[in-house]
């Protein structure tokens, strides 16, 4: 039975889907022995052998599945940062997390909360892409009081430099003396789309934390906390279509 390259990769725990299609057109993915960048190709699981970066991969059989309050101060990639700057690898040895797991979408260096780490390519794919719209829950504090001109301009939405950006929902939680804390929910998986948001409204973001993905919640987890999720909790997911993941 023929099975995509990229989906092949992603079962072996390295790295999401769309991840892989970046290493085979950089040239770093070889199928027996030619390099191919070919996006789409399709190969045989039981025969063909599978080299990234030069080495040999297989598929991994038990899948994990991990919730992760990640703090401030770490990339979330793995690897070595070229800036030494601290990475998700760096945490990841802190906190002796021995499973080969890659994250779930981005969380930026200045942000903290929930990140979804898994070896489960399929999975990754079908949270971060934004095709399938999953939400994510953030809770955000901005710079200034926002009045409720601003806030019905908000939650109608506007226009970035990538592209039109409208919450989901979005709601006042409390307003400070100098600040304002909002709860946004979106599906879109643009890079620091939070942040270039509310900069557009003239409110900087002062603290960035992602509480929900789906229906995977951080809950009372504090910062550097983990936990194992039930692969049956991730697969109460469900799409627009109302098909399992």
């Amino acid at each position: 039975m023929k099975e995509r390259l990229n989906k092949y990769i992603a079962k072996s725990g390295i790295c999401s889907r769309r991840k892989a299609d970046d290493l085979i057109k950089q040239g770093k993915v070889k199928v027996n022995d030619k390099i191919v960048k070919e996006v789409g190709i399709q190969i045989n699981p039981n025969k063909d052998k599978v080299y990234v970066e030069g080495k040999l991969i297989k598929p991994i059989q038990e899948k994990t599945f991990i919730k992760l309050y990640k703090p401030r101060g770490y990339l979330t990639q793995i690897g070595k940062d070229k800036f030494g700057r601290k990475t998700l690898s760096d945490l990841l040895q802190e906190l002796n997390i021995k499973e080969r797991v890659f994250p779930v979408g981005r969380l930026d260096y200045d942000s903290e909360g929930l990140l979804i780490l898994t070896n489960d390519g399929y999975i990754a794919n079908r949270l971060a892409h934004p095709r399938f719209k999953v939400p994510k829950t953030y809770i955000v504090e901005v710079q200034k009081r926002v009045n409720l001109d601003t806030f019905r301009k908000m939650k109608k939405g506007i226009k970035l430099d990538d592209g039109f950006i409208k919450p989901d929902e979005l709601k006042i939680v409390r307003k400070k003396n100098k600040s304002t804390i909002l709860e946004i929910t979106l599906h879109s998986g643009k890079k620091r789309v939070i942040r270039r948001f509310m900069e557009a409204f003239g409110h900087p973001v002062l603290r960035l934390i992602r509480t929900k993905i789906g229906n995977i919640k951080l809950g009372d987890m504090k910062e550097k906390e983990w936990k194992k999720i039930p692969e049956k909790e991730l697969y109460k997911l469900l799409d627009k279509k109302g098909k399992k993941l």
